[in-house]
C-alpha cells in the first residue's frame, strides 16, 4: 500500500523504531500569556474576552503547509482553502466572500496589520510567516479597543519567534505530490543586543494538473536593551509564485478522481510580494510605560481572476507607513489607564484588464469586453485615538474602553468614467459589466465602546461578560469597483453589536474555554440582484464554542475545539420574488469540530489521531443547494532522536475521503468546488541548538 508515491511501510518502520523521547505533551499548569489582547503580556484566563493560542509545540507537530491546518484547532475559525496558498477566511462568521467582505477580520503579524484598513485581501494571511511562527493568537469578536476597522469578527495574529537569543533550528520537510520545504532559524545574543533570522523555502508540485507553489519567507530581527529605552526591530519579506488550479464544475464533481485532478485554466497564476519593517520602542515615561511602533509596508500582487468571465488579470499594490502608540500607567492601586493613538497613510492602486475576448455566450462576449476594466488609485489616511480603564480588586477585573476612528479616501479614476469600453464605445445588450465612478473623496467616522467584566474562581480560572461594538468602513473595492448601472456607491460603515459570556482557564489538569455569543450586524455591505454594492444588509450570528485539553490516563490525553453556530440573513429580500430573511448565510456550517487523541506509546514515542468535522452548509442565499460536509482523519507520530534531533511523520486524510475544501453555487455555472487532496504523507526532520 502506498501514499501517492511514499510507502506506508516507512511510517510503520518509524513507529516501531528505537525508543525516543515523546514530543508535543499537553501543556502544564504554567499560566498562558497573550500579547494580542493588550499589546503587552497579559494572562489569558484573566481577560474578559475570548482568545485562543496555538503554541510552537502544537504548530511543529502539525507541520502546517497552509495556515488553515492550524486554525482548524481554534473553535469558531472555519477557513476554507482554495488552491495553492489561496483561501477564504471565517471567524465567528460565514466564510467571507465578495469584494470587501474580508474587511470583517483583521490579520496581523507581530501585532502589525498585514494590510492597511480599507485594502483587505481574502488571501492576505499567506504573507505572514505562519510556517515558522512561535505561536498563533486568535482574538474572537470585537473584544478590544486596540483594533478598529476590520476587527469586527476578530483578530488573527501570527507571532514570529525572538531569534535574538542565540538558539537555532534547521529542518526539512518532504511529502506527497513533490512537496519539499527547508527551514532555518539562527541568532546571536551579545547581552544587551541580539540579531537573528527565521526563514523557510517551499516547493509544492501540487495534486492537480498544472498547479504548483514556490514560496519564500524570511524574518529578520534586532534587539537592543538599553537603560532608558528598549528597541526591537523586525523585517518580514514574503514572495509567492503560484500556478493556480481553479474550480471544478458539476454536482459532487469532487467525487470523480479524474475531474478532481483536472485544471480547466492552466494559465491561472498568482504572484505576490510583501515587505514590512517595524521598530518597537519601549520606555518608562511619566510613571508609566510608553510603547511606540512605527512601521512601513510595501506590497504588490498580480494574478489571473480564474473565477470571473473572461478570465481578466488584476494588478494591485500598496505602499504606506503607520504608527501604533500605547501609554500605560497606574492611577491608583486598583486602577490603570491605557491611552494611545494609531495612525497610518497608504497609497494604493488597482488595474484590471483582459487580453482576449470573452468566451461563452453572446451576452458575456459583448458585456465583458477586452481591454482595461478598472484603473484607479486611492490614497487613504487613518487616525484613531483610544482609551481604556482597567479596575482590579480581589477576584474582580473590569475594563471600560472607547476607540474613535476617522478614515479618509482620496480616489482617482485613471480611465473614462462610466460603463463603456476603455476606448469609450458602448457595449451591446444592457451595457458593459464594469462601471467606473468619477474621482471622489469619502470620509468615515466610527466609535467602538467596550465593557468587560471577569471574576476569578480559581488562580487560573475566570468567568467573563463582554459587551462590545465593532465596525468596518467600506473597503476601497466596494466603493470604486462598481458594476452595471451603478455610478456611485453611497455606503455606510458596517456595525456590529456583540454580547458574550464565557469561562476560561485551567482547573487542576483541565484546560477549558467556553464562550456563548450573539452578534447583530447592520449596514452589511453586499452586491444585490442588480449588481449594486448596497449597505442595507442585516445579519445575526449566534454561537457556542468549546475548547479543552485534558489527560485521560497516564498515557492518553484529549484536546477538542468545537463550534455550534447559526449565521442568518435578517434583511429584506434581494428581489420581490425571493425571500431570504431567516435563511442561513451561504457557506456557514452550523457545526465544526476538531478532536485530537494523544497516546504516549512509550516513554519516547507519541502518537496523535485527529478527527476533523465540517458540517453541511448551503452554497447560495436561497438555501436550495448545499454541500454535505465531510469528516477527515489524520495520524501523526513524533520522536526525538537526541537532545537536538527530532522526527515527525503525518498521514493526512487517513481514510482517503473524497471531499471539497470549498463548495459554492453560481446561477450561471451551477455547483463548483475546490477538491481536497487524497491521502498524503508529510515527514519532517528538525535539529535544534
Amino acid at each position: 500500500m502506498k501514499l501517492h508515491g511514499l510507502p506506508i511501510q516507512f511510517l510503520l518502520y518509524l513507529t516501531l523504531s528505537a525508543p525516543l523521547v515523546a514530543l508535543a505533551q499537553l501543556p502544564s499548569d504554567i499560566e498562558r500569556i497573550t500579547t494580542t489582547a493588550s499589546r503587552g503580556t497579559s494572562p489569558e484566563a484573566a481577560l474578559p474576552l475570548a482568545i485562543s493560542t496555538l503554541s510552537d509545540d502544537t504548530l511543529s507537530l502539525l507541520g502546517t503547509t497552509h495556515i488553515e491546518e492550524a486554525l482548524k484547532l481554534v473553535a469558531g475559525a472555519g477557513l476554507q482553502k482554495g488552491n495553492g496558498q489561496e483561501y477564504l477566511p471565517a471567524l465567528r462568521s460565514p466564510v467571507f466572500t465578495g469584494a470587501g467582505a474580508c474587511g470583517g477580520l483583521l490579520t496581523a503579524e507581530d501585532g502589525i496589520p498585514l494590510r492597511a484598513a480599507g485594502f483587505c485581501n481574502v488571501n492576505e494571511l499567506f504573507e505572514a510567516h505562519s510556517e515558522m511562527a512561535a505561536r498563533l493568537e486568535v482574538l474572537k469578536g470585537p473584544g478590544s479597543v486596540l483594533y478598529g476597522s476590520n476587527a469586527v469578527h476578530g483578530v488573527i495574529n501570527v507571532i514570529t519567534p525572538d531569534t535574538t537569543t542565540g538558539t537555532g533550528l534547521a529542518g526539512v520537510d518532504t511529502g506527497s505530490f513533490g512537496y519539499q520545504r527547508a527551514r532555518f532559524r539562527a541568532g546571536k545574543d551579545w547581552g544587551e543586543q541580539g540579531i537573528g533570522l527565521n526563514a523557510s523555502v517551499t516547493r509544492d508540485n501540487g495534486y492537480r494538473q498544472g498547479e504548483s507553489v514556490d514560496l519564500q519567507k524570511i524574518n529578520l530581527r534586532h534587539r537592543y536593551d538599553g537603560h532608558l529605552v528598549s528597541v526591537t526591530t523586525g523585517f518580514t519579506y514574503s514572495h509567492l509564485n503560484q500556478h493556480t488550479a481553479g474550480y471544478i464544475e458539476g454536482f459532487e464533481s469532487y467525487k470523480d478522481e479524474q475531474l478532481a485532478r483536472s485544471n480547466s485554466d492552466p494559465d491561472a497564476y498568482r504572484h505576490a510580494r510583501a515587505a514590512r519593517l517595524w521598530s518597537r520602542f519601549d520606555a518608562a515615561v511619566a510613571n508609566g510605560n510608553l510603547t511606540i511602533t512605527p512601521y512601513l509596508r510595501d506590497q504588490n500582487m498580480d494574478f489571473r481572476m480564474h473565477f470571473l468571465p473572461g478570465l481578466p488579470y488584476e494588478y494591485n499594490r500598496q505602499q504606506g507607513l503607520g504608527v501604533q502608540s500605547l501609554w500605560k500607567r497606574p492611577l491608583t492601586g486598583d486602577m490603570h489607564v491605557s491611552l494611545g493613538v494609531d495612525a497610518e497613510y497608504t497609497q494604493g492602486a488597482l488595474l484590471q484588464f483582459q487580453n482576449e475576448p470573452t468566451e461563452g455566450s453572446a451576452y458575456l462576449a459583448e458585456t465583458v469586453p477586452q481591454g482595461k476594466h478598472y484603473d484607479f488609485t486611492v490614497n487613504a489616511s487613518l487616525y484613531a485615538p483610544f482609551a481604556e480603564l482597567q479596575w482590579q480588586r480581589n477576584n474582580w477585573l473590569a475594563t471600560l474602553g472607547l476607540r474613535y476612528e476617522r478614515m479618509h479616501y482620496d480616489y482617482t479614476n485613471r480611465m473614462l468614467d462610466g460603463r463603456t469600453r476603455d476606448d469609450g464605445t458602448e457595449c451591446g445588450f444592457d451595457g458593459c459589466r464594469y462601471a467606473r465612478p468619477p474621482s471622489a473623496e469619502h470620509r468615515f467616522s466610527n466609535a467602538s465602546p467596550k465593557l468587560g467584566i471577569s471574576y476569578r474562581f480559581a488562580p487560573q480560572l475566570s468567568a467573563y461578560l463582554n459587551l462590545s461594538k465593532g465596525y468596518r468602513a467600506p473597503q476601497a473595492t466596494e466603493l470604486y469597483r462598481l458594476q452595471r448601472e451603478q455610478q456611485v456607491a453611497d455606503l455606510e460603515s458596517e456595525q456590529a453589536q456583540n454580547v458574550e459570556l464565557g469561562l476560561q482557564g485551567q482547573y487542576r489538569q483541565l484546560r477549558i474555554a467556553v464562550a456563548l455569543y450573539r452578534m447583530e450586524k447592520k449596514h452589511v455591505i453586499y452586491r444585490d440582484a442588480d449588481f449594486f454594492n448596497v449597505d442595507n444588509g442585516r445579519t445575526r450570528h449566534i454561537g457556542a464554542e468549546l475548547e479543552l485539553q485534558t489527560p485521560l490516563t497516564k498515557q492518553l490525553d484529549l484536546a477538542m475545539a468545537a463550534t455550534l453556530a447559526q449565521h442568518t440573513y435578517q434583511h429584506e429580500p434581494m428581489r420581490a420574488d425571493t425571500v431570504i430573511t431567516g435563511n442561513d448565510i451561504d457557506t456557514a456550517p452550523r457545526s465544526l469540530a476538531n478532536v485530537r487523541l494523544g497516546w504516549k506509546l512509550t516513554h519516547n514515542t507519541r502518537l496523535e489521531l485527529e478527527w476533523q468535522h465540517v458540517g453541511r452548509y448551503y452554497t447560495e442565499p436561497q438555501n436550495l443547494h448545499e454541500y454535505e460536509g465531510h469528516d477527515l482523519l489524520a495520524l501523526r507520530a513524533a520522536w526525538r532522536l537526541s537532545d537536538g534531533l527530532s522526527l515527525i511523520a503525518r498521514i493526512n486524510n487517513l481514510t482517503d475521503e473524497a471531499y471539497a475544501e470549498r463548495a459554492d453555487y453560481t446561477a450561471f455555472g451551477g455547483d463548483r468546488y475546490f477538491p481536497g487532496r487524497p491521502r498524503n504523507l508529510l515527514v519532517s526532520a528538525n535539529y535544534q541548538w
